[in-house]
């Protein structure tokens, strides 16, 4: 059975209540108007705009609990910081590559624990994650062409974002990526990324550098380029000549200039 059930509210220009001052109620409001809602600090001005979310940071423990008492009473769904016993709701720790959000809950048993999971997907999920997303609304009218049936829309969508499939969502993805697959002409995710080298030392390449290496098909790399450098690619991708052209993902390193 699940702990609890995860929903993703939109809240932009709507009120929603923080109570309560110090570092716990100012990150509360920060994740607030990050949603793009309307913070409001005082319960009863909250009540008659018609908040649906109160969150209570107060550190008194008596006011902290007549708050959420008020506030339930008054049909709001309620958190109380760091009182999971008096929670309606917890809140996740966020990884964020909008539209994308992927949310990380623990139902109040660990925040430490949510956020180590976060800081693992934050390093694992590329950056052009939202943008791939936001690619495939747009593409809505163009899917529904090439593909007429909901059932081959499915199979289409599922082999182009499995591992390894044009859209694989864990690799970095050129912008016109989802165009390209539609129209049949990259089969296999064909890209090409030029990545120019800051220096020789392995420990000097980007997590974004590192993670093209690691998922090239093919690797393009002029002489002096060191071995322990090459190392961070796939063994079993291809070694080509520069100038030369290939199926797949291809990163061409480029020597320091």
């Amino acid at each position: 059975m699940l702990a609890s059930l995860p929903l993703f509210h939109r809240l932009a220009g709507q009120p929603v209540i923080v109570l309560g001052q110090g570092e716990a109620a100012d990150a509360k409001r920060r994740l607030v108007e990050r949603a793009g809602a309307l913070v409001l600090d005082d319960l009863a001005e909250g009540i008659d705009k018609g908040a649906r979310l109160a969150f209570i940071a107060h550190e008194d423990e008596g006011s902290a609990q007549a708050d959420a008492i008020r506030a339930r009473c008054a049909g709001l769904l309620v958190n109380v910081v760091d009182r999971p016993a008096l929670c309606d709701f917890t809140t996740p720790s966020i990884v964020d590559r909008n539209p994308v959000i992927i949310a990380v809950g623990t139902a109040g048993a660990s925040a430490g624990l949510a956020k180590a999971l976060r800081l693992r997907l934050e390093r694992l999920l590329p950056q052009g994650l939202g943008a791939l997303a936001q690619a495939l609304f747009d593409a809505r009218a163009a899917l529904k062409a090439r593909f007429p049936t909901g059932s081959d829309r499915r199979r289409a969508l599922d082999a182009a974002l499995e591992e390894g499939g044009a859209l694989d969502p864990f690799r970095e993805s050129a912008d016109d990526a989802v165009p390209r697959w539609l129209e049949g002409a990259d089969k296999g995710n064909v890209a090409h990324h030029v990545v120019t080298l800051r220096s020789l030392d392995p420990d000097d390449l980007t997590l974004r550098e590192a993670r093209l290496l690691g998922q090239a098909d093919a690797l393009i790399a002029p002489p002096g380029v060191p071995q322990d450098l090459l190392a961070r690619a796939r063994a079993d991708a291809a070694r080509l000549p520069v100038g030369a052209a290939s199926e797949g993902l291809t990163v061409e390193l480029r020597l320091p200039e």
